[in-house]
């Protein structure tokens, strides 16, 4: 049973106690970590968030009942001590922030018992994750998901700060929106009061916040809940969160100045990281042919080649078969692993069939100066040598070839290229590398809608110099659009906006949309934009990943409080689920299978 505070107040957190207290009577609340019974003396260690507190216990200065009542706790007991802080006279721990202190008990109140949690509440534990998440508010007690959720706090409280001294407004758009089809599938939220009719909750903020520069607020800014119906991985949830903007009258630059800046300014103050403005630029098409990938991880070398001409007129059909059909062939040099053993060849080469490869072709150069290589048979020596010339093969290098489309290509040398990266170690966590990625193409082609879509949205500007190309290239058109990209993640994406309607009408035309269509569903923005629109332009973060990032956590659920599995559900309160069937008739829904019957 647990006793009442009685009027009792806490003083101090933990470690908000210090040596400058000696001397002093304090009031302390909190979570026992560990006892430690020494027949004359009970050591206890006291937890809050903000870390440990060493509590004696003596029979002299509390009593004999304090005591006994000491020496009945166990792990998670919840309880308040009043005591006189004194210098630790021996056993002095540096690696704590209170290791040179103690307190000496005078009063004990347990205000509530526990029982035995299901894991360790310590850092680094190496439970599964199952269990973890199931006791979440067990799992949040510990220290390493405390400091992330503490670092997350601080983050959003100094990007409202930075952001205020900008100019910006911070302004709430709805979280029930209408549902619009382009983009990721949208979760549904059934009208009571308006039958068969749905809500959707947002993806993205972006027709409100478009339509907030249309009403003249100028900068806005929101750090807002986004939710998207997609397949989940380590660095997506259903429910995400986003730092939001939009800004009036200005151009790209002006909208990468001031998100250079803010970067610059929260990674200073909460982790002590001096990132070095401007931060570098490189084109999209230049991304994809150097790292395969349009969030490029410049930590590392390892770059792609394009050997297309050198292999040209090879006997190798893989090669040559892929440039016939408008593809390429493109390497990667993993420096020093020619002796990779054939095992481990064959497993990236099924590693890169994930990623849409029919193949990898592999090529060592033996320290001799010899090759070993899975199409030797089919190529001259000068043409092998030619080959590891125009990839800068030394002995002892293994190179690993890629035969296809480009999109193909790209992917998997650009997975493969990460993958060999982790595994040689070549990443460092400690290294910030900021790159901003610019020149999108504005559509791209999708083979399952028969049609162009748009890369970022529908209110992309395209590139002036490039819209002649609008009906006779329309791939390749490039988009006024960046994405800041942070060692590998994509931390944020934004664009300038479309604000002339002759220029949104044909975007409409090339995406496939009637006039009608367009108008049906967006026609609340292209009506507001008939009443005079600034040039805008805008950008949004995943903060989750931000803070991952901060704190070198390996997966967005340890930045965020309640997190869903892969399957979008939440193992504590074990949502979703079904629900009492007069909800249902109330919103006029019926389930036509449940998951027992599929």
């Amino acid at each position: 049973m647990g006793e009442s505070m009685q009027g009792l107040h806490r003083s101090h957190r933990c470690t908000e106690v210090s040596d400058k207290n000696i001397g002093e009577t304090v009031t302390v609340m909190g979570w026992v970590q560990k006892r430690r019974n020494l027949g004359s003396l009970i050591f206890i260690d006291l937890r809050d968030r903000s870390g440990l507190l060493q509590i004696v216990f003596d029979e002299d200065s509390v009593g004999t009942q304090g005591f006994e009542k000491a020496g009945a706790l166990r792990s998670e007991y919840v309880i308040a001590v009043t005591g006189t802080v004194n210098k630790r006279s021996a056993a002095v721990n540096d690696h704590l922030k209170t290791g040179n202190i103690e307190v000496i008990a005078q009063s004990l109140r347990t205000l509530s018992e526990a029982e035995t949690p299901p894991f360790p509440i310590e850092e680094n534990i190496q439970t599964k994750d199952e269990l973890r998440l199931k006791h979440r508010y067990l799992d949040l007690r510990r220290p390493d998901l405390q400091r992330n959720l503490m670092m997350r706090s601080k983050a959003a409280s100094l990007i409202r700060r930075f952001m205020e001294n900008e100019g910006f407004l911070e302004i709430e758009t709805p979280m029930l929106q209408k549902s619009t089809p382009e983009g990721a599938r949208d979760y549904l939220v059934p009208s009571r009061v308006h039958p068969g009719k749905f809500y959707a909750l947002p993806q993205s903020p972006q027709l409100f916040k478009q339509l907030l520069m249309c009403s003249g607020y100028d900068r806005y800014i929101q750090i807002t809940k986004c939710f998207r119906d997609e397949d989940l991985r380590a660095d997506r949830q259903p429910e995400f969160t986003q730092i939001d903007m939009e800004l009036s009258f200005v151009d790209a630059e002006d909208v990468m100045d001031v998100n250079e800046r803010l970067l610059q300014y929260v990674f200073r103050e909460t982790i002590g990281v001096d990132i070095q403005l401007p931060l570098p630029r490189m084109p999209w098409r230049e991304a994809m042919d150097r790292f395969g990938s349009d969030k490029p991880d410049t930590r590392f070398g390892m770059e792609l080649t394009d050997v297309s001409q050198t292999v040209a007129d090879c006997g190798f059909g893989v090669f040559t078969g892929a440039l016939e059909n408008g593809g390429s062939v493109r390497g990667i040099n993993v420096k020093g692993q020619g002796k990779m053993p054939r095992k481990k060849i064959d497993k990236l080469v099924e590693f890169a069939k994930g990623y849409g490869a029919k193949g990898l072709a592999y090529l060592c150069v033996n320290e001799d100066g010899s090759y070993k290589s899975s199409f030797a048979k089919f190529m001259t020596e000068q043409q092998l040598q030619a080959l590891a010339e125009k990839m800068d093969a030394q002995p002892g290098d293994l190179l690993l070839f890629a035969a296809d489309q480009n999109k193909i290509v790209w992917n998997v040398l650009g997975a493969l290229r990460l993958e060999m990266g982790k595994e040689l170690g070549l990443m460092d966590e400690n290294q910030y590398e900021f790159l901003w990625i610019t020149e999108f193409p504005l559509l791209e082609w999708s083979d399952e809608e028969q049609r162009y879509m748009a890369m970022h949205h529908p209110f992309t500007m395209p590139m002036e110099e490039d819209w002649d190309k609008i009906d006779t290239a329309p791939g390749e058109v490039r988009a006024k659009a960046y994405d800041i990209v942070l060692n590998g993640t994509e931390l944020g994406g934004g664009s300038v906006r479309i604000h002339r309607n002759d220029i949104q009408e044909k975007m409409f035309e090339v995406l496939g949309f009637t006039k009608e269509k367009a108008w049906e569903n967006f026609g609340f923005l292209l009506r507001a934009f008939q009443y005079g629109v600034p040039p805008h332009a805008g950008l949004a973060y995943g903060f989750d990943r931000m803070i991952m990032h901060m704190v070198h956590a390996d997966s967005i659920r340890d930045v965020i409080a309640f997190p869903k599995v892969k399957d979008a559900s939440d193992l504590m309160s074990e949502a979703p689920e079904t629900v009492d069937t007069r909800q249902l008739e109330e919103l006029g829904l019926v389930v036509s299978h449940t998951e027992q019957e599929i």
